[in-house]
């Protein structure tokens, strides 16, 4: 190695992060396995590396005994005493070792060493940049599709998007711009693997954040949310401040703060309704657009049995059951929906059934 070597790694540092001295133990650690590797297994060495220059030195650690056994580790004390009279029996000898292909091998080595710590490098800062963002929304540009798995260009790193977190029937075509949810960060063989979803709920949480001052300062927040990607999603909201509808901040003037996440949802219908602590307001909420004419709760079993007019009941439940469905996932109340004529048809079926029992019974005697 030499002085412009040294300034080399030097740019490293200032380019990549990485400490100069933390570059030169690594290639110093690395030279020592190669000396030994390449001469002797054996023999006991250290490689000294001028931090200024760049000069390397090799020294065989040889310890200072009476009377020499092997000649790799060993040193006798005569010996090291007319070189250097301070030492003693049991202390380690240094000598130097002129090896003329060393040179060469320590260029190799050092140039393996110093593109490994750079690497490793970059694995880590991407792997720092993006643990600090798990569970926020960033902006991607598509850069291709195989095997349904979408990977997306983020910063200087490629982020996968599996099918099970695309939203249904979206399409994706290369050099599109996309706002993903990162999901998880994982360390592996080949370096950081960045997970993104379109389905999850965070994501619409996140959007919802990005558009609504409210929500950013504190003012209104987002309580629950329920989703099925691409098709549906409710989400309660609630306001900390009397004189702040939450759900009118959410939706915005006109709809248009609401319409900036349907757009970037690819048209996904959003239900937002307004948090409640009394489960009763709060399911009958949950259930819009369909009205609600009575709720009956069983508090110790989470059960709720909704009651609404005939001509809301197909509503109530939404198509394939999924109104009723996402009302359930969004107050962690089971839902039960029921007609009015439903209603009334059991109640006035009940004393039949009674009259029925009370014949078999008589029948029997």
């Amino acid at each position: 190695m030499n002085i412009e070597f040294m300034d080399a790694l030097e740019e490293l540092e200032k380019q990549k992060g990485i400490s100069k001295d933390v570059m030169i133990e690594a290639i110093d650690a690395a030279l020592t396995a190669a000396y030994k590797r390449t001469y002797s297994d054996a023999q006991n060495v250290r490689v000294s590396i001028n931090r200024d220059t760049g000069d390397i030195h090799v020294y065989a650690l040889l310890e200072i005994v009476e009377e020499v056994e092997d000649t790799t580790t060993q040193i006798a004390y005569e010996q090291s005493k007319a070189i250097k009279p301070i030492l003693q029996i049991g202390d380690i000898f240094e000598r130097e070792i002129k090896t003329a292909d060393f040179g060469r091998i320590a260029a190799q080595t050092a140039k393996q060493v110093v593109v490994q710590r750079i690497r490793e490098a970059e694995r880590n800062m991407v792997f720092d940049e993006f643990a600090d963002k798990k569970d926020e929304v960033v902006t991607g540009i598509i850069n291709r599709v195989e095997r349904g798995i979408v990977y997306v260009t983020v910063g200087h790193t490629e982020a996968s998007l599996p099918p099970q977190e695309q939203m249904r029937n979206e399409k994706f075509y290369p050099n599109d711009r996309l706002k993903v949810y990162l999901t998880e960060v994982r360390h592996t063989g080949k370096g950081p693997q960045v997970m993104v979803s379109r389905s999850h709920p965070g994501l619409v949480k996140r959007l919802f954040e990005m558009e609504v001052p409210e929500i950013q300062d504190g003012v209104v927040e987002i309580k629950s949310i329920s989703r099925e990607a691409g098709s549906r999603t409710k989400m309660a909201v609630y306001s900390r401040d009397p004189n702040v509808d939450p759900v009118g901040a959410c939706v915005g003037q006109r709809g248009m703060r609401v319409e900036k996440v349907v757009d970037e949802l690819k048209g996904e219908k959003i239900d937002i309704v307004p948090w409640n602590a009394d489960p009763v307001e709060y399911i009958a909420a949950a259930l819009s657009p369909a009205k609600v004419s009575m709720v009956q709760i069983n508090e110790p079993d989470k059960m709720a049995r909704i009651i609404v007019p005939d001509n809301q009941l197909s509503l109530a439940i939404g198509r394939d059951g999924q109104n009723a469905r996402l009302a359930a996932r969004l107050t962690s109340w089971k839902i039960d929906i029921k007609s009015q004529s439903q209603i009334l048809a059991a109640a006035s079926a009940q004393p039949k059934a009674d009259d029925e029992v009370e014949l078999l019974e008589n029948e029997e005697e």
